[in-house]
């Protein structure tokens, strides 16, 4: 019982000090304490239990946030990876600049190669291609080795184009807006239909003699905002027997269908005119559509 008792003396400090009991229990720490600086195990023990038990924890902190903001950092990153290079490997397909754009949507761009826009630039109505960029200036670049890739981006106002060095300075910008961008058509052959079968053009189809009478009567420009591109109704094999306006409005524009048939078949060629002078046309057309035809017993000498 007297050992636990406080000692009275040093005499028996100094026996409990130096007991066998102590100094095993000062080797035991000791040996521990070795054990771990030299094996980590208790470091491993812990890991491996909150490894263990890290399902059953709930997701919060500082450290959680974290790991979740570069999860999803990462995962955006992939999408953004993966939808650009989709991006590109739609627009090697790609056969005009109104194709592209519509594949596009505002604040996205996309880098294609000197070549395809070169042949992007061919298909261009003159007047649109002539804003772009002059002919002899891109025959300038396409001659150097200055020109490595173009970017085009598309805006809220159409498209705009620039003409990159292998460092990215510019070397030429140019905007295509949104009215030039409508009167591009990628149909340069008419698709295989007739226009009774296209429901947009139904109960506003005319005989071509009609229409083209009654564009005759307007003046130059608004007959050109009617049809801002004829030619390509010139280069397109077979006659225009019927002309059917559409009831469907877009941007400021109306499409146009021209039924034409070269005896073997009819296909319908679509242009896009300006809204206004579009509506004005067909106004004349239903006028004359509507307007009673003579009574041949009122005419002056007929038979009564």
């Amino acid at each position: 019982m007297s050992d636990w008792i406080e000692p009275y003396d040093l005499r028996q400090w100094m026996r409990r000090t130096f007991a066998l009991q102590p100094l095993l229990l000062i080797l035991m720490v000791g040996v521990l304490f070795v054990a771990e600086l030299r094996f980590d195990w208790i470091e491993r023990m812990l890991g491996a239990y909150l490894v263990s038990s890290n399902s059953q924890r709930p997701e919060s902190g500082a450290i959680w946030e974290k790991g979740k903001k570069a999860r999803t950092a990462r995962t955006t990153l992939e999408q953004i990876v993966t939808d650009r290079q989709a991006v590109q490997r739609e627009m090697r397909n790609v056969t005009s600049i109104h194709q592209l754009a519509e594949s596009l949507v505002p604040g996205q761009g996309v880098i294609i190669a000197p070549e395809q826009f070169r042949r992007l630039f061919l298909r261009l109505p003159q007047a649109v291609s002539r804003q772009m960029i002059s002919v002899f200036e891109l025959l300038r670049l396409s001659s150097s080795s200055a020109w490595r890739r173009t970017y085009i981006e598309r805006t809220g106002n159409g498209l705009v184009v620039y003409l990159l060095d292998p460092s990215n300075r510019v070397l030429h910008q140019a905007a295509i807006g949104t009215a030039e961008l409508n009167q591009m058509d990628d149909n340069l052959s008419p698709e295989p239909a007739q226009l009774d079968r296209l429901p947009r053009f139904r109960d506003r189809i005319y005989p071509a003699d009609q229409f083209f009478d009654a564009l005759e009567s307007f003046p130059e420009d608004v007959r050109r905002s009617i049809l801002p591109h004829p030619e390509r109704l010139l280069a397109v094999d077979g006659q225009i027997r019927r002309v059917g306006i559409s009831d469907e409005t877009g941007a400021g524009y109306i499409e146009l269908g021209f039924e034409i048939s070269d005896g073997a078949q009819t296909g319908v060629l679509r242009i896009k005119g300006g809204e206004w002078s579009v509506w004005r046309l067909r106004s004349l057309l239903e006028a004359k559509t509507a307007r009673p035809a003579s009574d041949p017993s009122k005419e002056i000498g007929a038979p009564q």
